[in-house]
């Protein structure tokens, strides 16, 4: 098998993982006919491959990959991250793992402009809310002498069933949860920069961590 064919394969088999990156921010763009797309910046990568893992030997082929900076690594992690000193681990299935190494470095050249990617993060915290702004309650009348201007209201029977069912949408934490969104569209890829351009918006605040992999 000739050089060129192996990077090609090797090309391909590393369009199945995916990426580790974190948000950067928003902004717009004009495409060739003067339309303006919203789109956010990503820093994506670059990755490196700290362990492999086959069927044969765990049951799945997966690469798991490192990204960003650990100041204090304890000794277990200096021994699991090998020379690395990464943060954040993910593990991304592989349809052939003996094509990765172990330190290999995978970069935002994985993508390509017009590609259709899935992005996953952690959308923004809200703390504690009530139900008007957890579940889109309405509120009740505001005039003088109304005592239930924003409160949850009857939440059950008494006698029958004298409890509270299961599922009954009340306050209580909001946001925080890991959203991934499909299909979303890679606009710019800028590879000296380690930036990846993405259409419309991406879950969480800026500098949070981003899972990127291919639709």
């Amino acid at each position: 098998m000739s050089e060129e064919k192996k990077e090609i394969e090797k090309k391909n088999v590393v369009t199945t993982g995916g990426l580790l990156g974190k948000k950067v921010g928003m902004t717009q763009l004009f495409d060739q006919t003067g339309n303006v797309v919203p789109v956010t910046v990503l820093e994506a990568g670059p990755c490196t491959v700290i362990q492999i893992k086959t069927k044969e030997k765990d049951g799945y082929n997966a690469i798991q990959l490192g990204f960003g900076f650990k100041k204090k690594i304890s000794k277990p992690e200096k021994g699991h991250l090998k020379e690395s000193t990464s943060r954040y681990l993910r593990e991304f299935k592989v349809s052939d793992p003996s094509q990765f190494q172990v330190g290999q470095q995978i970069g935002v050249d994985l993508f390509s402009i017009g590609d259709k990617i899935v992005v996953s993060g952690t959308s923004i915290g809200k703390g504690f809310q009530g139900t008007i702004k957890r579940h889109h309650h309405h509120r009740g009348p505001m005039s003088h002498g109304s005592k239930s201007h924003r409160i949850p209201g009857s939440i059950g029977a008494g006698t029958t069933p004298g409890r509270v069912y299961k599922g009954r949408k009340m306050a209580g934490r909001m946001g925080g949860d890991k959203v991934t969104s499909k299909n979303v569209k890679v606009i710019d890829v800028i590879l000296d920069k380690n930036l990846l351009l993405i259409k419309g918006a991406v879950p969480g605040k800026k500098g949070n961590l981003i899972s990127l992999s291919k639709g």
